[in-house]
């Protein structure tokens, strides 16, 4: 059979584009995108890029911060690799045309929680939208990189849908259902590189876009790879409060230059009780604070308040949470805005090498839906982009110099819908998916206990059985075929947080308060 690309890239964010275009040099790239191509977590990002630019940083000092946000799960190989990649990976950026902000001194740098320096670079408050627009602009323009939106991800081809079945567990592409032909569609390739962000649409309140269901982390514990550290969810201190809005995100760099978290009612700021750091320490802590606040008083949001520095200053830095915030009542020159936390980044998933390989051969991933040892058990903030580019143009590189080793598309077998009829109760979906959100949100949130660890896999357990009964009898749709890859992260999440039995980073418990002494990767063999 005549393989799809050379390589099929699975995601079309920061870390996809930026895989693809550096494989275009000299080979075919397929990009697939479950929806449309800018749908992504990339688009969303409002904070910057962190990169040593500044006189008076160092690599040391940003290694260092790195390493003390993830409480010593770092890998710090890694850390150090992809700090000294930083500043060449905002160059090539200006090189496509990203127009970062500027000042006097070149590129002008913001500070943000948990960095001892100003080495933000940035677009005002939209930096993941210029980002995405320029490597969307390159990649289209590209002769040998075909954009193909509105293919969702089922499964990985591994040997064992080959028409010669094989064991080798070496991964030739992937079944990817078609929403404009409603049907599934085998896509083979020589290798393929997983970008497709992480799973926190698991949670009730997320920042997550739609399609973040953890498709990739499901489809590579399906197809044999080790997952690790799932338990290290990161929960975003300052998503705006509305019942109107859903998941809109208050940059950190809000606090960086000054907004102040604030009592309801009284205007008491409490972060000062919690941390010498106040509003500036790294976001694990400020979430908890807000939650315990938000617990002890029984409030629904608590206030983030920037109105006492001047209005202009306020609007130049951040004109897209100001508008936005005008649209519904809210002046943030002179107006409180309500925040509560909310799900905002996976740090764990499938494990990568610094070459970005898996432990299937054939197959790569980059960016959030890894486990690189980058981010340890806390993600720094502005070192999410960072990781994407640096790990996609690695597994690029690795695929180039590697191509004749990876082995040849194999006869692969068709997607059989033979023995399965329409769902005649779709219902079963929406209530799944929202039952999950829920107890994931109570049981396994910001702080746990075991006892609420329990619950959780009770329920995912008892969940995970219906799901897998539904799949085997009905036509995939894309819901489906999300909730099939919920269910499986969830599970994965939970199974990894009852595993650790100490509190480090973003994984807090009641039972097991203390961190231990050495720091361990939770890993999950399939």
């Amino acid at each position: 059979m005549s393989a799809t690309a050379d390589v099929i890239v699975v995601g079309s964010g920061a870390a996809g584009l930026t895989a693809a275009l550096n494989l275009a040099e000299t080979r075919k790239v397929a990009v697939i995108a479950k929806g449309a191509l800018g749908e992504g977590a990339t688009g969303w990002a409002q904070g910057g890029i962190a990169a040593v630019l500044e006189e008076g940083d160092s690599f040391e000092a940003h290694i260092n911060d790195t390493m003390i946000a993830g409480a010593g799960l770092n890998d710090r190989q890694v850390v150090e690799h992809v700090v000294e990649s930083a500043p060449r990976a905002i160059e090539r950026l200006v090189e496509l045309g990203v127009p970062f902000a500027t000042d006097e001194d070149g590129l002008h740098l913001t500070r943000e929680g948990g960095h001892s320096h100003r080495r933000i670079v940035h677009v005002a408050d939209a930096t993941g939208a210029a980002v995405q627009r320029a490597l969307e602009t390159a990649a289209a323009k590209h002769p040998n990189i075909k954009l193909v939106p509105d293919m969702v991800a089922v499964d990985l081809i591994t040997g064992r849908h080959a028409s010669n079945f094989s064991t080798s567990g070496a991964v030739h592409g992937l079944y990817a259902y078609n929403r404009a032909k409603k049907r599934v569609e085998a896509l083979t390739a020589r290798a393929t590189v997983l970008a497709t962000g992480g799973a926190g649409r698991a949670y009730l309140f997320s920042t997550a876009p739609r399609g973040a269901t953890g498709d990739g982390i499901a489809m590579a514990w399906r197809a044999g790879c080790r997952i690790s550290n799932m338990e290290f969810m990161q929960f975003h201190p300052t998503c705006l409060y509305n019942l109107e809005v859903k998941n809109f995100l208050i940059t950190e760099a809000v606090r960086g230059e000054g907004g102040q978290l604030k009592i309801p009612g009284t205007g008491e700021r409490f972060m000062p009780r919690f941390d010498e750091r106040a509003e500036l320490a790294p976001r694990d802590i400020v979430a908890r604070a807000i939650d315990h606040e938000i617990k002890r008083l029984g409030l629904d949001y608590v206030h983030l308040d920037i109105s006492h520095r001047e209005p202009e200053f306020v609007k130049e830095h951040f004109p897209n949470i100001y508008e936005k915030l005008l649209g519904l009542g809210i002046d943030i020159t002179r107006d409180p805005i309500p925040v509560v936390p909310a799900q905002h980044y996976t740090c764990g998933g499938v494990m990568v090498d610094l070459h970005g390989c898996t432990d299937a051969p054939g197959l790569y991933a980059a960016g959030e839906v890894t486990q690189s040892g980058l981010h340890g058990a806390n993600r720094l903030a502005s070192n999410s982009l960072l990781e994407c580019l640096v790990f996609g143009e690695a597994a690029a590189q690795h695929i180039l110099g590697n191509w004749d080793s990876l082995s040849d598309v194999p006869e692969v077998r068709g997607w059989d819908e033979s023995r399965v009829t329409d769902s005649d109760e779709e219902v079963v979906i929406t209530q799944t998916w929202g039952e999950i959100r829920r107890f994931m949100w109570n049981y396994v949130g910001i702080v746990r206990t075991t006892k609420r660890l329990e619950r959780a896999k009770h329920r995912i357990d008892l969940l995970r059985q219906e799901v897998t009964d539904y799949y085997r009898h009905f036509r995939v749709t894309p819901d489906l075929i999300e909730l099939r890859n919920l269910v499986e992260v969830a599970d994965l999440i939970i199974r990894s947080a009852l595993s650790r039995h100490e509190s480090r980073g973003l994984h807090y418990t009641l039972d097991f308060p203390k961190t231990a002494k050495d720091a361990e990767d939770t890993v999950l063999v399939p």
